[in-house]
């Protein structure tokens, strides 16, 4: 009988026999896919040799994986990588950790509200090229009182000290490449909210203010750590975020190539994707006093905020609205001025746009006015993305996107919004290349042929997209349909079909099929 070390090393010699056979096959596996397409074999040409240098200029920053020659099926194309994947988990010493590990910040002096200490958390991807920056959410405060109010009801918010040590990824975020198909082998960071000033303060705590406001310096500082775990290497940085961190995007993905370029790293192509953070300055459905941040006006408070916070906004922006600084948080205000491509999320009826607007749907149906109010606020978010070339706007009542585990699932005129994000940087890749072989600084290429970039849905009213997430009674917790919906809004079907010159019956077939 062999010994117990012996066996081990018997073992361990067979495992790294294993891993060198499936190493083989997978090296070898590209270069007959290439020969085989659409199940015809095709004949084998010799290509000229590159120069060494101009393959690594020219190689992939990633895994490499052609999702064009697999669109037709690409659900079983991901479950073969997946499984490759983890056939290949023995070759390393440790089975590949999925989630995100907690760093808190070296450098002490850039803190949370409470003086606890900044962090992010981080699951590395050895080789990958490409990092996701994902900025949290969670409102704001902008004065004392609302913020020891916060304080006291959402102190996970101000404070690090209770964050767990791990994090798991879901949506854009995910490591799974059925759930999140073309960003899910990217280098992932997730910074926690814990500022309150939709990422743009730059405001230590002092004896005179209770709190910190330092969102702004948070994502500097987390970027310049990264750089010493590989982003000095990075092809492209994308920076993104949901709700008040998509805000914080639109605020801050300027700072951050600027950062990147005055280091010296003028290689890393800086993008921002900014999910539920498109806000309207609109007057509110009912006007109130400015007492909480629920129902004060998102431009009062902001108005209040930036001087608490002592906000930056980017330096474009600040010149064109000098001494109202505040218009640089509001989306169609601020994007103009930007410098690096955004792509924006943005449900076209986001549940926390109408809670700033005072419209508060409880169960009870909606009057009239406030129907009315629901569709011009529709019409007014539709004009302010005319012009915005890369977009997702769902005609849907809801909040947030990018990280829910089924944001596969919501589409617009067919495309989903993974689609749409790799036909972007599809899009933004040709563009680079062809400016760089015309000597251009202005990104300008057409659009790819069957890759769209701009979704909006054109029908006018919440939830006629069918592909719109469930929407339950607040009251009794069950599912409704589309019908059900509008008509607890107050839709008025016979009223809305003698507009139409159709019957009732006809436009209700149509509502219930998304037309």
């Amino acid at each position: 009988m062999r010994s117990r070390g012996g066996f081990k090393s018997w073992a361990g010699l067979s495992a790294v026999h294993s891993c060198l056979l499936l190493l083989f096959i997978h090296i070898g596996a590209p270069l007959e896919a290439r020969r085989v397409r659409g199940g015809r074999a095709q004949s084998r040409r010799v290509q000229p040799q590159q120069q060494p240098s101009q393959q690594r200029l020219e190689g992939p920053e990633s895994f490499p994986l052609d999702f064009t020659a697999v669109e037709s099926n690409m659900d079983n194309f991901m479950v073969q990588v997946k499984n490759l994947a983890q056939s290949l988990y023995p070759c390393s010493a440790q089975k590949l950790e999925q989630n995100m590990k907690l760093h808190l910040l070296k450098n002490s002096s850039v803190t949370c509200n409470d003086g606890s200490p900044a962090g992010y958390y981080i699951k590395e991807s050895k080789g990958s090229r490409r990092w996701l920056l994902f900025l949290e959410g969670g409102w704001y405060c902008f004065n004392r009182q609302t913020c020891s109010s916060r304080y006291e009801t959402m102190r996970s918010l101000m404070s690090s000290s209770q964050w767990p040590q791990s994090r798991k990824g879901t949506g854009v975020l995910s490591p799974e490449p059925e759930e999140n198909p073309h960003w899910w082998n990217a280098n992932m960071v997730f910074l926690p909210y814990c500022s309150s000033d939709v990422w743009s303060g730059a405001m230590p705590k002092t004896e005179h203010n209770n709190y910190a406001f330092m969102g702004s310096l948070i994502i500097k500082e987390v970027v310049k750590e990264l750089l010493t775990k590989g982003l000095h290497k990075a092809k492209v940085l994308l920076l993104a975020g949901s709700s008040a961190g998509g805000t914080g995007v639109l605020l801050n993905v300027d700072h951050v190539a600027e950062q990147l370029q005055s280091a010296g790293h003028r290689g890393v192509q800086v993008r921002g994707l900014a999910d539920s953070g498109w806000f309207l300055d609109n007057k509110q459905y009912k006007v109130t006093d400015c007492l909480d941040t629920i129902s004060c006006a998102p431009t009062e408070a902001i108005k209040r905020g930036i001087r608490h916070w002592g906000g930056l906004v980017p330096e474009s922006c600040r010149q064109a609205h000098v001494g109202e600084e505040w218009n640089c948080f509001f989306g169609y205000k601020v994007y103009p001025t930007l410098k690096s491509p955004v792509f924006v999320v943005q449900w076209m009826f986001d549940e926390a746009q109408l809670t700033a607007d005072n419209i508060h749907l409880t169960g009870q149906p909606v009057h009239e006015g406030q129907w009315r109010y629901i569709q011009n606020l529709g019409q007014e978010l539709r004009s302010t993305l005319r012009d915005i070339p890369a977009m997702f706007a769902p005609a849907c009542l809801s909040h947030e996107l990018i990280t829910r585990t089924n944001w596969m699932d919501i589409q617009v005129k067919g495309t989903s919004l993974p689609r749409a994000l790799h036909c972007w940087d599809r899009s933004l890749q040709s563009s680079l290349h062809l400016n760089s072989s015309q000597g251009l600084k202005k990104p300008r290429s057409p659009p790819l042929r069957g890759c769209p970039l701009h979704l909006i849905d054109s029908c006018p009213w919440p939830h006629c997209n069918p592909s719109c997430p469930t929407i339950r009674d607040q009251l009794t917790g069950q599912e409704m349909s589309v019908v059900q919906f509008l008509k607890h809004m107050g839709f008025d079907v016979q009223k809305m079909a003698e507009q139409q010159g159709m019957e009732p019956k006809k436009l209700l077939g149509m509502l219930s099929n998304g037309s």
